[in-house]
């Protein structure tokens, strides 16, 4: 049951962030906490990664929002001009995207193409 209210939380959030293209709101599993990411700190980690040219993990299976980063990737700190919502969690650049991961559960909590 707590499942499926929290999968409904989640579908209910994407689809309020689809209509809203100014501010993307999401969840995470690890106590429903909310963030923002402003349209000004989107264009600034796109601009960091193509600038600072990190490199891309490889990993067996496809990194993905939900899923758990495996415990051999190494986890980046987030820089604090990305935005102080984000600084709390870290970062993997996989598959052309930023993945922001929850340091303490290893899981993906967003997806920044």
């Amino acid at each position: 049951m707590r499942k499926l209210i929290l999968m409904s939380a989640i579908a209910s959030l994407m689809a309020t962030a689809a209509i809203a293209q100014t501010t993307v709101t999401t969840t995470t599993g690890a106590g429903n906490a909310a963030f923002q990411i402003e349209p000004q700190y989107r264009t600034k980690i796109k601009s960091y990664v193509t600038e600072k040219r990190v490199r891309p993990v490889t990993t067996r299976e496809k990194i993905i929002v939900g899923g758990r980063v495996p415990a051999d990737v190494e986890l980046e700190a987030v820089p604090e001009d990305w935005g102080p919502s984000l600084t709390r969690y870290r970062y993997v650049y996989s598959n052309d995207r930023v993945m922001l991961v929850d340091p303490g559960t290893r899981s993906v909590v967003h997806e920044i193409d």
